[in-house]
């Protein structure tokens, strides 16, 4: 049960006065929560300001700045309404100081209003920002205007937050002063001397401070408001993910302890060797399953580093113990591609696989179960259709998840919730800086691939601006024509941003007409067997030149494509563009990427693209977009289960996430069902940062 103490926070918001079904849909799409029915007050206090409004700024009217948001001390001199029947020309009232006069203009405005608040000869305070024209200073709808004598009235300092269409910066600041008036006293959940240590607020008086900004140094991440809310957002995370953690542990694990006979008969048949990296992480895997307590691992390898064979590997050790393994990956496509990957390979160690994904349907789909239940399916390759209520297996000893960041933490439980406690092993194949993995993940144990397969030829990549884009066409005729293949990626920022969508299907017609029939279209709108049967003519060459989204980032393997074309690179992540570079450079030729890149380009975008030229190693790359550009992209939208903090920031407060994993280790050491005083404490903040989760593992426990 919630504490009490938190209830206010976490009635609807539509129970603010003033707070409708409209407003709540708009405040919730701005505090990024599904809907108005999933927001809450206490997402009104977690919507932090990024910048301020200083109106102390007086400088006279003919001193005021081109631009700048000013307010003015002056006396009302005439009013100008528009000619009847010209709607379209703006009302003007003129008001004068001892230094000039100013226009203030107001497009399709009631007179008898203006009248009223603006009357002539009435000193009045007005408060804006100031244009400039042929020598002539106006305003056009002042944000403020308020009689001299009621001056004490007019907010000096105004705090500026994200804002959606149809909300104004009056309606959500009203909504966030009704929030604060509902924050109860609180208790305190931080360790005392930590607590002095670190100069902290109470965490009522920092929500507080957030919203009532004095200056520029309270918008600042390192202020004393900012840093402890940063702080409780860290602990919340690293004492859930802990609590997890423990709750993963306390279900012994099976150990699997065998000769590794699969393993062997698996790498005889390989054309190559393992990589020093994929050995020593196949050591630890197998170390860490042979133990009591379950594995939880990260598998960390760039693009074509070779993790599916690690897993592979992994696998065969719990198919010798006479268990079953799954792979879960994010989509359809890289399932399929799984299943044709690993299927060979474990063929030459007589190992059943089967692929199961929410395209399998009725008998073949019964069938399939059937034989997940039996044992006869002894590795099992899918999408989440793997997790289903409807699947039941015979021993399920290993769970091998792809792409770790495309599912939440919640996932990864569904499979503890079917009374199976696994091995997991996470492989990803964006290179995450070990702070996000901290933040992410908690104390994972991690492994990483750093090389390169041998046989892989180094990636030329080259940085082109859009104007140049005929050359490119030209360029990839000749290609074609010499039986070579290519990628062009068109960005997409949201599936259901239409006017991006055209963007590929347009650049599409486009190609095809100067290239001909050769030409493919693959994105996200389309079905799974759309996206397949193009993928398969581009593999077997009946298309040449493939235009597609962002759907192909991930794990799509046609080895003999040697070209890749990004288009607006710049507005791409480094991390993103990385993986897109990586679905080249697979086979035995050399390789381009040619980034196209709409200028001028900022600082930060020349050296995004620089840093993405001189190295092909995703582990600096990571660690240079995480300085960059901040955390939130890194992994993708905030709702891909990334540690999506509204406060706290990997860059600003990276100090404060390393104490924040110590504190967490230290209470739970000390109080493992969180029942001391600052245990109790400690639940009120999970709640209050809706970690709910973790409180039932607790209770469940």
């Amino acid at each position: 049960m919630r504490p009490a103490v938190l209830d206010p926070l976490f009635s609807s918001v539509a129970s603010l006065a003033g707070v409708g079904p409209k407003l709540a849909e708009l405040i919730a799409r701005v505090t990024g929560r599904e809907d108005a029915d999933d927001c809450r007050v206490i997402d009104l206090l977690f919507h932090a300001p990024y910048s301020l409004i200083d109106r102390r700024n007086r400088p006279g009217i003919a001193l005021a700045p081109q631009g700048a948001i000013v307010t003015i001390e002056g006396r009302v001199d005439r009013h100008q309404p528009p000619p009847r029947g010209k709607p379209n020309v703006p009302y003007r009232v003129f008001l004068h100081d001892e230094t000039g006069e100013l226009a203030l203009t107001f497009f399709r405005a009631k007179g008898d209003w203006l009248q009223k608040s603006l009357p002539l000869d009435e000193t009045v305070m007005v408060s804006g920002k100031v244009d400039w024209f042929n020598g002539r200073p106006s305003m056009v709808h002042p944000d403020f205007i308020v009689k001299a004598s009621e001056a004490e009235s007019l907010p000096l300092i105004e705090p500026v937050y994200p804002l959606t269409a149809g909300l104004s910066p009056k309606v959500l600041r009203k909504a966030i002063d009704g929030a604060i008036a509902r924050l109860p006293a609180l208790p305190e959940w931080i360790d005392e001397a930590l607590f002095q240590r670190q100069g902290f607020l109470s965490a009522g008086d920092s929500f507080r401070r957030l919203h009532d900004p004095r200056d520029e140094a309270d918008i600042d991440p390192q202020s004393p408001a900012r840093r402890r809310l940063a702080y409780d957002e860290f602990l919340a995370g690293q004492v859930s993910l802990s609590l997890v953690r423990q709750r993963l542990r306390r279900v012994p694990g099976e150990p699997i302890r065998v000769k590794g006979d699969l393993a062997a008969k698996i790498i005889a048949d390989l054309p190559f060797s393992l990589t020093p990296s994929q050995k020593s992480a196949v050591e630890d895997i197998l170390k860490d399953m042979a133990g009591d307590t379950r594995m939880l691992r990260l598998l960390q390898g760039d693009v074509g580093a070779g993790k599916t064979l690690v897993a592979l590997l992994s696998m065969a050790a719990a198919v010798e113990a006479g268990g079953q393994a799954v792979l879960m990956a994010p989509t359809e496509i890289l399932a399929r591609q799984h299943f044709q990957t690993i299927s060979k390979l474990a063929g030459a160690a007589g190992i059943n696989v089967e692929v199961l994904t929410g395209r399998t349907k009725g008998r073949e789909r019964d069938a399939i179960a059937e034989r997940i239940a039996s044992g006869e399916a002894q590795i099992v390759i899918g999408t989440h259709a793997l997790f289903q209520d409807a699947i039941n297996y015979h021993n399920l000893l290993l769970a091998v998840v792809d792409e770790q960041h495309r599912f939440g933490v919640h996932q990864r439980l569904r499979l503890t919730a079917k009374g199976i406690s696994p091995h997991m092993l996470v492989m990803t194949a964006t290179p995450i800086p070990r702070t996000l993995v901290l933040a992410a993940f908690g104390d994972m144990d991690v492994s990483k691939l750093t090389e390169k397969p041998a046989g892989r030829k180094p990636i030329q990549t080259v940085t082109i601006p859009t104007e140049r884009i005929g050359e490119i066409v030209s360029r990839l005729r000749a290609a074609i024509a010499e039986g070579k293949k290519a990628y062009w990626i068109c960005p997409l920022v949201e599936e259901s941003d239409v006017s991006e969508l055209m963007s590929v299907e347009e650049r599409h017609a486009v190609l095809a007409k100067e290239l001909g029939r050769d030409v493919g279209l693959v994105h996200g709108r389309m079905s799974g067997p759309e996206k397949d049967a193009v993928m398969t003519a581009f593999k077997s060459g009946e298309i040449r030149l493939l235009v597609a989204t962002t759907v192909v980032e991930v794990g799509v393997d046609v080895p003999d494509a040697t070209i890749m074309v990004i288009e607006h690179a710049e507005r791409f992540g480094l991390a993103q563009l990385h993986q897109l570079r990586g679905r080249v450079g697979r086979g035995d030729e050399a390789s381009t990427c040619i980034l196209l890149y709409k200028g001028p380009l900022s600082e930060t975008g020349k050296a995004r693209l620089s840093i993405l030229r001189d190295s092909e190693d995703g582990f600096l790359i990571a660690e240079e977009d995480l300085r960059l550009r901040g955390e939130g992209e890194l992994l993708g939208t905030r709702q891909s289960g990334t540690p999506g903090f509204r406060i706290a920031s990997l860059e600003a407060h990276a100090d404060l996430l390393e104490i924040a994993r110590k504190d967490a280790a230290y209470l739970l050491e000390r109080d493992p069902e969180l029942t001391s005083d600052r245990g109790q404490n400690m639940r009120v903040l999970l709640y209050l940062h809706r970690r709910d989760e973790a409180i039932r593992f607790l209770r469940a426990g």
